[in-house]
């Protein structure tokens, strides 16, 4: 995968990722409930794995593939019909 992350920030609403080529990434929280929820100390406490193709939270349970991201792919922990 040639899109790493190289750092997270949020504001109010968004997840922003930083990539090692220069490109950001703004996704809402609202698709990764954990996030949502979750202090703002709790967000910034944060590893970069795989060498960029992973983000983690250890202390909220929060695990996010970078190319899913790229995808539009929010949460896959709530089934289907829980998010409806």
């Amino acid at each position: 995968m040639s899109s790493l992350a190289k750092a997270v920030s949020f504001d109010a609403n968004t997840m922003w990722v930083d990539f090692v080529d220069g490109r950001k990434l703004g996704v809402p929280l609202a698709y990764f409930p954990r996030l949502l929820n979750a202090t703002a100390k709790q967000r910034d406490h944060y590893e970069i794995s795989g060498g960029g193709s992973g983000l983690h939270w250890d202390e909220i349970n929060e695990d996010i593939s970078v190319e899913n991201l790229l995808l539009g792919i929010g949460d896959r922990t709530r089934s289907p019909l829980m998010a409806a």
